[in-house]
């Protein structure tokens, strides 16, 4: 028969929802077969898979069933799988039952693969997956896994992932879409150290630093020189913020000084050794001839601005060092120690690489989104897509 398929061909690609539909409308496939003008053998052959219609046949289907052609007949899309490097661990296949949510991205020629929960407990919930992984093997960090794609691999590979400590960062992204394209940018949250060494392992496209060097009065770049060789990067600031002591609104343990925190009814909350909130702290105790062990609270340990802030807010500790955006969204007090540039470094070779990056650094310096975090309070856009010299002729 002319167009015929085998069921075993037509199944996995092609919905037939025709004996449905023919059956709430009681007609019978003879019935059906008289008012189409084919045989009932022909009715019985397109609803059992073994016939496609051709597209008369199928129009004149619909019309005698009240219906669209696609609600009659339909291709059903194919599985998109991709394989990628898992960053972070899977649960152990024991404690779950359901599909591991993940981002995906393409970062130079590898793809990367996260678990979505470690976007923290809020974002988690807030940003969609890219697609699902199936296996029911615990994976550990570095092994391949196999993901279901739930996105467009176009969109998949526009997503720009961004280490750093910035949550302004997802901000960029709303931007960039509203005015350029469908890039989504995912901000991975973690100290600079940490961001920076994430970005050399190839896991990110950008990472966000805020390392101040007191000895040079420089933001950044001395820690950077350091540890990348070459010119093969690009250092872009994000903004200039001011960092401090966030503290109780009328900061009622009289916090001013690094001398302040070793009063024991004073309970610290401190960031990740690497984070420039914790140089930051170690730079002003040093000086003052303080030990970490004199001051309560500094090996209690949270990875982000925003849980400084939230463990403080919630009265699990009086002080914390923080940006002041930060204190502003959850109404505490702020006070300052110092400016510091929170620099973006991304390499050269992904700007050319990726299809979108760039746009992600015209949407930094639109004035649209110079004006929306410079409302967020305690940012200074006045560098904002500053490109700094990352090495000195």
């Amino acid at each position: 028969m002319k167009g015929s398929k085998t069921e075993a061909e037509l199944a996995p690609q092609f919905s037939n929802r025709l004996k449905s539909l023919r059956t709430q409308k009681g007609l019978s496939q003879g019935q059906l077969a008289n008012q189409t003008g084919i045989t009932r053998q022909a009715v019985s052959a397109i609803e059992s898979n073994l016939y496609l219609p051709t597209t008369v046949i199928a129009l004149r289907l619909a019309s005698i069933l009240s219906c669209r052609v696609e609600d009659l007949f339909s291709l059903v899309p194919t599985e998109d799988m991709i394989e990628g490097t898992l960053i972070g661990h899977l649960p152990q296949a024991k404690t779950r039952a359901h599909p591991i949510r993940v981002k995906v991205s393409t970062v130079g020629t590898r793809t990367v693969v996260r678990p979505v929960t470690d976007l923290g407990e809020q974002l988690s919930f807030a940003i969609p997956a890219d697609g699902y992984v199936t296996e029911t093997d615990s994976k550990r960090s570095g092994t391949t896994v196999h993901v279901k794609l739930s996105r467009d691999r176009e969109a998949v590979q526009q997503e720009i992932s961004v280490a750093g400590c910035d949550p302004a960062i997802f901000l960029v992204g709303e931007h960039l879409r509203r005015h350029k394209d469908q890039t989504t940018v995912v901000g991975w949250s973690m100290g600079s150290t940490a961001a920076l060494q994430s970005l050399q392992r190839g896991e990110v496209h950008v990472a966000g630093m805020h390392l101040y060097d007191p000895v040079t009065g420089e933001s950044n770049l001395p820690f950077l020189r350091r540890s990348l060789k070459g010119t093969d990067y690009e250092v872009v600031t994000f903004a200039t913020w001011e960092e401090g002591f966030l503290v109780h609104p009328g900061n009622p343990k009289s916090i001013r000084t690094a001398a302040d925190l070793t009063e024991p009814l004073v309970t610290l909350v401190n960031r990740e050794k690497g984070s420039g909130a914790r140089l930051l702290l170690d730079q002003r105790l040093r000086p003052a001839g303080i030990q970490p062990t004199q001051v309560l609270g500094y090996d209690r340990i949270v990875s982000s601005h925003f849980e400084v802030a939230r463990t403080i807010a919630e009265h699990h500790a009086d002080v914390g060092i923080g940006i002041r955006s930060a204190a502003q969204q959850f109404n505490l007090d702020f006070i300052p120690l110092q400016t510091a540039r929170y620099d973006l470094v991304v390499p050269k070779l992904y700007l050319k690489l990726h299809p979108t990056l760039a746009h992600l650094f015209e949407a930094l310096v639109s004035h649209s989104f110079r004006n929306e975090i410079e409302a967020l309070g305690g940012y200074d856009t006045s560098e904002t897509g500053k490109a700094q010299a990352l090495r000195t002729s």
